[in-house]
């Protein structure tokens, strides 16, 4: 009885383990390759968590791991100078794949990202990948992508910027924040996007001459802040993120948390930020503290194959101080301020605590979109978007009344979408669509004051096709697209007696572009594209009247400027040379008819508020052109150098003048050296990188209130490392920016008038991904 007992105990125990052994026949293999060039990337490491075995790629990127069982798994693909992936794969028979990862991601584009039928383009754009995002999340979003060639900041002081694309910032780029046109962007330089970065999966930046189908103000480029569907792992994966900065004793803390659960896939982002007063080379930079509360929720469902559908909601709040000595009492002090080394009002100590003048902003996005496939080829997507956006600015007043506003603006915004696209198979896409968005501005009457902006409300319909064709070696693309804006702003009269006045605006804008690529061969690729774009005058660009305060300037609008009208041209080349080095080139040429600019005036205006500089909105016609640049090479699978160079020329053609605002060239050059990998250690390197920027030669005397300052250089140093486990991962990287503290002030940067750029800044990072 006893001998039966005990051999049914084993025969219980040993049948599962029989079958299960018997079942573990399946063969996993594939390539791993670079995902900007398709190149091959030998010796790389596919490793399984759930079995601790793995396999090394050979010389052609070729893996093969034999004997597996049909179950999940999660894969660490992990390669000298690449960033780790991860990736989730339920193996139920033999399979072969293709994975890729980012060993040239200063190639990437944006077309090699999304990888989606219908999504590449002869638009030229480039790309920053998550983890190169998550490396500067203390930084704001137009600062990451200075990373991108040809795209610099117009800044506002230390912590306001916007992105500059080609010499276009403001109005004329539009910013997507996950498909929706950033709203709030129509009130001037100094608002800075009210967006994460670290929320983003990527960040794009696309240069073409047209983009059709994104909407916006797209006559510059635009910048695509995008999140990828949450991938299908029923597992709990994270990251926590958290950086400190010595310059301001800045602390960021950012987490995510996502899974792939049966009702549904969900993500939650959150950040927190703390800095406080920046410091110079020889001083403080008084009341330039910022704090930043962020978070984000998006919900994907499946509700069977063919419906899919997506919920996304993120708020954006921030107080941000404005430079105490950007604001001036008198005419007299306001001359002197513009010689002075030290600004006025800086105190000899650090603070965090952030008084007038200063910014509090909140903004909320809420997204849906729905996702229909009547057929396999055929694809409906309908998305709504809801935007609230409320923005304080805080002066310096008497009475007591500092904590009362001088500017309280409630903007809401809302977006929807229909876009129908089909693949051929005479290897044809169409994409067709419309759009319809409504603006709804208000001055809250708490400030006493005459509003900056005026109210107004804004209806804008539009609708756009883009016809692609896929040829062999070629690709083709043609669009075009219609704008009808409607806006209606309710303005006080400047003179006594006070009375309301409104205004009425109609504005019809098409814009057309086509394009070309063609792949000589397998090292070279061509693309053309050209684009003709109307662009209405934004409400700022109008009716602005008054002091800005972020910019420390009073603004004036003129209420009959008329449509920009933009021809642009681009052209780019790529070409790679024994797998070793890489070249990316690219030329741009555009014409604007009746271009709107902000034209500094010689004279000082003494308000009640103090004594400030003026500026208007004038119109002109202008020209463009100029080069982006890039050079990568690899002499050995460790080593990398890397070389970005921009160029731009504004020209006001109607006056024979300069135009203003215009980026200096600049140069940014990289050397970076991976280490050896370890079966502990991966992904460890040391980078120094330096970035030249040129004096700005091109402007006049008269056409500033100071001269351009001198040309700087800065030098940079990285190192990091990651602590792998079987399941986890810790990551640590130092950077060094402004390594020999050196003293300069940058032309794109308003406050250049009254104080220097920061010195000297450590930043500490560590990461935990799980």
């Amino acid at each position: 009885m006893k001998l039966r007992i005990v051999l049914f105990i084993v025969l219980f125990f040993l049948c599962p383990i029989i079958g299960h052994t018997q079942d573990c026949v399946i063969n996993f293999s594939g390539f791993i390759l670079d995902k900007s060039t398709h190149i091959p990337l030998p010796y790389s490491t596919v490793y399984l968590e759930e079995h601790y075995t793995g396999a090394v790629s050979d010389s052609v990127g070729f893996f093969q791991l034999e004997g597996l069982c049909a179950k999940e798994y999660h894969l660490r693909l992990s390669h000298i100078g690449c960033e780790t992936e991860h990736l989730f794969v339920n193996l139920t028979q033999d399979t072969l794949i293709r994975l890729y990862l980012e060993h040239h991601n200063e190639l990437l584009d944006e077309a090699v990202v999304h990888g989606e039928a219908g999504e590449h383009s002869t638009q030229v754009s480039s790309t920053i990948s998550n983890e190169a995002i998550a490396q500067e999340s203390n930084k704001n979003l137009s600062d990451v992508l200075e990373n991108i060639t040809g795209v610099s900041s117009l800044k506002t002081g230390t912590s306001v910027s916007k992105p500059v694309i080609h010499g276009l910032y403001g109005n004329r780029v539009a910013i997507l924040n996950n498909g929706i046109v950033q709203s709030g962007q129509q009130w001037g330089n100094d608002h800075a996007p009210e967006i994460d970065p670290f929320l983003a999966d990527h960040l794009a930046v696309v240069k073409g001459a047209s983009a059709l189908a994104y909407g916006g103000n797209s006559l510059g480029g635009v910048v695509l802040v995008e999140m990828n569907n949450i991938k299908q792992d029923p597992h709990l994966h994270g990251k926590i993120n958290y950086l400190f900065q010595t310059n301001g004793r800045g602390h960021t803390f950012n987490t995510r948390l996502e899974q792939f659960g049966k009702w549904a896939a969900w993500r939650m982002t959150g950040t927190f930020k703390k800095i406080g007063d920046y410091k110079t080379p020889n001083h403080y930079l008084t009341n330039t503290g910022k704090q930043e509360l962020n978070g984000a929720l998006q919900i994907d469902k499946k509700f069977n194959s063919r419906l899919h559908t997506n919920v996304y909601y993120s708020l954006f709040n921030t107080e941000i101080g404005v430079l105490r000595g950007s604001h001036i009492g008198n005419l007299t002090d306001l001359s002197e301020a513009l010689e002075r080394e030290i600004p006025f009002y800086t105190e000899d100590k650090f603070s965090y605590q952030i008084n007038a003048p200063r910014q509090k902003v909140q903004h909320h996005l809420f997204k849906f979109t729905a996702k229909y496939f009547i057929e396999q080829e055929k694809v409906l997507n309908f998305t709504y978007g809801f935007q609230l956006n409320n923005r304080k600015e805080f002066d310096v007043r008497r009475g007591g009344r500092t904590e009362t506003p001088t500017l309280s603006l409630q903007q809401y915004t809302n977006f929807t979408e229909l876009v129908y696209q089909q693949a051929f198979k005479e290897d044809y896409f169409l994409k067709v669509g419309g759009q319809f968005n409504f603006v709804d501005n208000n001055n809250n009457p708490e400030t006493g004051i005459s509003p900056l902006i005026p109210n107004y409300q804004s209806y804008q319909s539009a609708a756009f096709f883009i016809l692609q064709r896929e040829r062999k070696r070629w690709f083709y693309e043609f669009g075009a697209r219609y704008d009808w804006k409607h806006l209606r702003p309710v303005t006080i009269t400047q003179t006594f007696p006070r009375a309301i006045e409104r205004f009425y605006h109609h504005f019809h804008n098409y814009s057309l572009s086509a394009g070309s690529s063609y792949h000589f061969t397998e090292q070279l690729k061509g693309n053309f594209n050209i684009g003709y774009v109307l662009r209405a005058p934004e409400i700022n660009e109008l009716y602005s009247s008054g002091l800005h305060q972020g910019v420390s300037g009073i603004e004036g609008g003129q209420r009959d400027l008329t449509t920009e009208k933009s021809l642009k041209a681009v052209l780019s080349a790529d070409f790679s040379f024994s797998q070793k080095f890489f070249i990316q080139a690219l030329g741009y040429w555009q014409n604007i008819q009746d271009f709107i600019y902000l034209q500094p005036q010689n004279d000082f205006r003494l308000t009640i508020r103090g004594a400030f500089p003026v500026f208007l909105y004038q119109q002109t016609n202008a020209r463009l052109y100029g080069t982006d640049l890039l050079l990568a090479y690899e002499p050995q699978v460790n080593i990398k150098f890397v070389a970005k160079y921009a160029m731009v020329r504004g020209r006001d053609i109607t006056n024979n003048t300069p135009l203003i605002n215009m980026p200096s060239d600049n140069l940014l050059t990289s050397i970076d050296y991976s280490f050896k990998e370890s079966n502990l250690f991966k992904n460890s390197f040391l980078s120094l990188n330096g970035r030249y920027v040129f004096r700005q030669n091109s402007l006049l005397e008269e056409q500033d209130f100071v001269a351009p300052p001198d040309a700087y250089f800065l030098l940079g140093l990285k190192a990091g490392t990651s602590l792998q486990r079987s399941e986890s991962s810790i990551e640590m990287n130092v950077s060094v920016e402004n390594v020999l503290n050196h003293s300069y002030r940058d032309y794109l940067n308003r406050q250049r008038y009254f104080a220097d750029e920061i010195g000297r800044n450590i930043v500490f990072r560590m990461s935990y991904n799980f």
